[in-house]
Order: C-alpha cells, then structure tokens, then sequence
C-alpha cells in the first residue's frame, strides 16, 4: 500500500499498464502526472510547446504501437482538441490515454469548463476517478479500453482527486507486446475519402462502448434508503458519501458514454433521484437524455465553483451551523509577485508611461494586481501578442497610449510565437516585451525551449530567443536585464517612441525561485516619506504605522536593489 495524490496515482497505473512515452505541457492541476511518470524507470518523458503538439507527438508514437500518456489541464483540452477530435477517428495503434484535470474553483485558471463535453463532442470514452485507487485502476484500465475499441480514452481528473493523497494498492505490471507499425493509409490518413469510412467505424464504436459501459465494473452502486438516490462522479462523491450518509449512491466511473440500463435501473429503485455534479449540467442533462427523471434539490447546487459537504448539505435543506468568523486583526495576504521578481521593473516602467497592456498566462499576470495595476487583458495563452495586433488595429490613426504586450518565454514558446508571426507578416506595429525568466514559473518551475532545461534531463538544444525573433525580420530587437532599471527605462520609451514599426524587447533575468543565490539585503535611511518604493509592491517593503515610513523586511529582502534605484534621496542603501 502506497500513499500517492491522484496525479501521481494516474503515471503510475499508464505504467504499470505499459505505457512506455509520456509527453504533455505543464499546467496546474496536470503537471505532477508527467513529472512522476518521468521519475519511472523505462519510461521516456518530454514537455511539449503546447498540448496541441503533445497530443500529435501521443498518436504519432501510439501509431507506432507504443502505448502512451499524454497530459494537460482543462484549458489545454482546447488546444489539443484539432488532433484530439480527429484520433477518434483514425483509432489508435498502442493504447493513448489522455490525462485530463479540470479545475473547478478555478484555483489556477482562467475559466471553469467540464472536459466531459469534449468526450461526448469526440466520440471518446471519459473515465471519472474519485480517488487515488481510482486514478490508478482507471488509468491502467484505460489502455485496455483503448485498444479494444481503437479509441483514445481520457481519464478525467479535477483539482481534488489529482492534489489528495489516498492510500493505493497497485499491482504488478504486466507483460504488454508492442505492436509496431504498420503501413495503412486509410486508417491514418485523413482525407475524405479514408476519412469518412472512418466515421462510420465511429458510429459502430460509439454504439459498443455504450454497451461496454453497462458491464465494465467501474459503476458502483451503494444502496441505502430507497427514497432518495444521488448520481455522482468523481469528487462529487466524496462530498455526496460524507453530506447524505443515508442516501443511495451511483458513483459512476464511465461517465461518456453514459451506462444507460445502469442508470435506469438505480432509479427505479429509488423515490427520488437527484444528480450532483461540480459547476457543470453535463451529467444532469446526460441522465435526462436516457429518459429518467431528475428531481430537483430543495435548493439549488452551486452554480460555479467546486463543491464541499456543506454546499450539498445546504442544497439539500441541512445548512449547518456557521463558522466562526475570522479575527478581525488577521492580516490580508493579496497574491504579489515575488521579492525580486525581475518582472516587477517591467510592470511599473509600463505603468509609468500609461500604456495599454495585453497580457498572457503565467505569474506576470499579477502586474495587473494593485500597486503596479499594469495589465489590462489576459484571455488564454499566447492572447497577448494577438490582441495587442487588435487594439493597434483598432486604434490606428488615432492618438492613443503605447500599445504593448506581456507575455513569458514559456508562453511565448507555447503559442506566442505563431502570434508574433501572424503580426510580423501582416506589418503588425506595436512593442513586445518577452519576460525571459529562463523557466515555466507558475506551474512549478518546468523547462521550455528557450531554456533548453528538459524533463529528464537529457541532452539538449537551447533556442535562442533573440534570434528566433531576428529571423521573422523584425530588425528592432533589444536584450536587457530588467534589474538594471535605467536600462529597462530607456528600452521601453526607445521601443514605443515609434508608431511605424513592430519591437521586441527581451527581458531576461533568472526567476528568483530558479536562482536562490541573495545579496546583502538594503534597508531604509532616513526616508522622506515619499511613498514611490511602495508602488513597487515588493512583499519585503512595508509601511510603518503612524509615521507612514517605509522599511525594509531583511527576511525577505534578496538584494536585488531594484527599490535603490527607485529612490531619489539615495535612502535605500545596504
């Protein structure tokens, strides 16, 4: 018996199923899954540019009869979806499973979306874990399910079940023959012609997996009282279980598609039947859809957000007592990029000149957050350079503040790159600032292309970012340490001073969680009071209670002496 989180429970059971080649992008509540399955003897692992890649590179090595394990969160279900969709045609090869965790609560995200409506959109099966044991079984279970209805299948996970750790049990691997490759255009080449007998293959397999549904053990239900029986998957279960210990339970663990003569049965057994699911209608509709009738709870489940055994509770008529409120002395913690942060200088020289900034996803995106408020769009990854082409569009022949966009190595790698081409191309004007950290920062320090760090560190290529931009034939191109503020200053007002010519700027400095080297720390003499070391928001300098003079906490202070350069009476010093 091992103690392991959901994630770590899903590389696991591919392995021990098998699966041999693990490829994803990193993003949270999916990036440990691929970290842990790389930490596996005979497994070969890699992060992708962007999941759209990850999931070609999964069917091109499924093709060649590896089985194989392709991961992301919710969000990168959309980016993968192109390949995804059409898989379900062409059918797999070796087994591909595609580890898929949503984020309900959005405690990491831009959007709460349900991966169950890409299975039913696709044609390919969705398996729910409630557990670790769960994540596991269905992950190693999933190959198997793969390959016999030459399928890709997802395991969906959420941000409960992939974070929790549970006791599991797993078994010995077992002995998986390789198929190879085999020559076979209409199956893998997708044009109309191949494509659409493919489609019908589809259809029939759509209407066996239902049939599979009903038999394959993954359903499991726990009858109680007879009045009231509750349809649940994944999380939702636990907090089902421990809110109406007494209700009757279908924990379903195939939820596309849905196992039809299971769920009619469970509700002819019952008085009434409910469904609970997370921020989403997808189950409810789905068990409609078979005909049976859904009641309604007393009041409604929450509409957003994740779940707990109180929202049930209360949705079903039992609100418990409430909780004491917190002390009123407890200080805020407001998310603030770190002490350090060589991104903090780039937000509050942007904020100085009033310019209209397009962001992107990465931990940059808390320079939208006060005192540096210097961020005004962030949508999806790589929106950034997009939407700073609009707004110029939109804007052009008027007088208006420099437009620039914000976006991270990383980011930029995973789909800003095909952005900057688009607008190079089109003659796009405007000022990029590519906030070269030398990591995938917010999802826990992972490597990209323009760090040349790779998931087992094997050997590499390092993409040079200055080039890369230079062979777009883009001619203004600046490389500056944003520690040294005189020089980011000048390269802002030197880049957006022109209206008639696309720039880059490169700002490249180490992440201060990659680079833990720290400096003597500064503190304050003799402060006039003037408050602009403040507007840098840097955790390490506060204000002292009825003087309103600033000071400078050592304990956090890593001496990087961006809040001395700031200071026009010379009072920060070491």
């Amino acid at each position: 018996m091992q103690l392991m989180s959901g994630n770590e429970a899903v590389a696991a059971g591919a392995a021990d199923a098998g699966a041999t080649i693990g490829v994803g992008y990193p993003g949270t509540p999916s990036t440990e899954t691929l970290e842990s399955f790389a930490r596996i003897d005979g497994t070969y692992a890699e992060w992708c540019t962007n999941e759209k890649v990850a999931m070609e590179v999964a069917i091109g090595a499924s093709a060649a009869g590896a089985r194989t394990l392709v991961t992301m969160k919710h969000v990168g279900v959309n980016v993968a979806a192109d390949p995804l969709f059409t898989a379900a045609y062409t059918g797999v090869g070796g087994g591909l499973v595609v580890l898929a965790a949503d984020d309900p609560g959005m405690h990491s995200s831009q959007n709460e979306q349900d991966t169950h409506y890409y299975g039913a959109a696709a044609h390919v099966p969705v398996l729910d874990p409630a557990d670790s044991q769960e994540a596991y079984d269905f992950a190693r279970q999933a190959y198997d399910l793969s390959e016999k209805f030459d399928v890709p299948a997802i395991v969906r996970s959420t941000v409960r079940v992939s974070h929790t750790r549970t006791p599991v049990e797993p078994r010995p691997a077992g002995d998986v023959v390789t198929k190879g490759y085999e020559k076979d255009p209409s199956k893998w080449v997708m044009m109309p012609l191949y494509a659409k007998a493919r489609r019908i293959d589809q259809i029939d397999r759509i209407e066996r997996l239902a049939e599979w549904a009903d038999s394959c053990g993954l359903n499991k239900v726990e009858m109680r009282s007879e009045d009231i029986g509750v349809v649940c998957s994944g999380a939702a279960y636990q907090h089902v279980t421990e809110a109406l210990p007494d209700a009757s339970v279908l924990k379903l663990g195939v939820t596309y598609p849905l196992p039809g003569r299971t769920v009619s049965e469970f509700a002819s057994k019952v008085g009434k039947l409910y469904v609970v699911e997370e921020a989403s209608e997808y189950l409810s509709d789905a068990v409609k859809a078979l005909g049976v009738h859904v009641d309604d709870p007393p009041n409604p489940l929450p509409a957003a957000g994740e779940l707990s055994p109180q929202a049930v509770k209360e949705a079903f008529g039992m609100p418990e007592p409430p909780h004491k409120p917190s002390p009123e002395a407890l200080p805020p913690r407001p998310p603030a990029l770190c002490p350090g942060c060589p991104h903090r200088t780039v937000f509050k020289e942007l904020s100085r000149i009033k310019a209209i900034v397009t962001g992107d996803i990465g931990c940059y995106t808390l320079g939208a957050l006060p005192p540096l408020s210097c961020m005004d769009t962030c949508v999806d990854m790589g929106a950034s350079v997009s939407m700073a082409h609009g707004i110029e569009l939109a804007l052009a022949g008027q007088d208006h503040r420099p437009v620039v966009a914000v976006i991270g190595d990383s980011t930029f790698g995973h789909s800003g790159l095909s952005s900057l081409v688009s607008t190079a191309y089109n003659n796009g004007t405007g000022t990029v600032c590519i906030l070269d950290n030398r990591t995938t920062a917010m999802t826990g320090r992972q490597g990209n292309p323009f760090n040349g760090v790779n998931l087992q560190d094997r050997e590499n290529h390092e993409l040079d970012l200055e080039k890369v931009v230079r062979s777009l034939g883009i001619d203004d191109v600046r490389v500056v340490d944003p520690d040294d503020v005189a020089a980011t200053r000048a390269a802002i007002k030197g880049a957006t001073s022109a209206d008639d010519r696309l720039s880059v700027i490169v700002f490249k400095r180490p992440c201060v969680l990659l680079d833990r080297r720290r400096d003597e720390p500064f503190f304050v003499a003799n402060c006039t009071g003037c408050g602009v070391c403040l507007t840098l928001g840097c955790p390490a300098i506060g204000k002292e209670e009825g003087t309103g003079l600033s000071y400078i906490d050592a304990s956090l202070c890593i001496g990087c002496g961006q809040c001395a350069q700031y200071c026009r009476f010379d009072a920060i010093v070491r």
